[in-house]
């Protein structure tokens, strides 16, 4: 498997920076998500809603509709709806980023597939975000001290060395 170029170390460093923000946002809209989608299809079935009759933020059941669907019965902004959009985009931004770093540090496929579950699984994003950062500011100190010491010398010995 090649390994990174050192030109890339700086681009690398930004890529992981923005792969650990995209992170964190992904899996807190993650949870906010998974938060509504209990609230709504669970027996509870309850929308939250910004502004309307119900106040600044208020509850509002969700009804059984004429087609078999779920259908909302309050008014203002839907922020349930907002949840489920807003995590929507973030993770394609999510995916974004988590291509960069995969594609920068050179990886296996099945390592940018584990990446991406990490916004559709729960908590995961948080758990990778802390172990991708890990492994690769460990893997950039590693490559940077081999290169500044002039004792690993990656070129063959002389032959009267030997």
């Amino acid at each position: 498997m090649p390994e990174p170029k050192a030109a890339s170390f700086p681009a690398i460093r930004g890529a992981l920076k923005f792969y650990q923000i995209a992170s964190v946002i992904t899996g807190v809209m993650l949870l906010l998500l998974v938060t509504e989608m209990i609230l709504k299809y669970t027996p509870i079935h309850l929308e939250l809603f910004a502004g309307g009759s119900g106040g600044f933020l208020s509850f509002a059941p969700v009804v059984e509709g004429l087609h078999g669907g779920l259908e909302s019965t309050g008014d203002g902004l839907n922020l349930s709806m907002g949840i489920l959009v807003a995590h929507g985009w973030f993770y394609v931004v999510y995916l974004f980023a988590c291509f960069r770093v995969w594609s920068l540090m050179r990886w296996p496929f099945l390592r940018f597939i584990l990446l991406a579950l990490g916004g559709v699984v729960p908590f995961l994003s948080f758990f990778m975000e802390g172990r991708v950062a890990r492994e690769v500011k460990a893997y950039l100190a590693q490559r940077e001290a081999a290169a500044s010491d002039p004792t690993s010398s990656t070129t063959p010995a002389p032959e009267g060395a030997r």
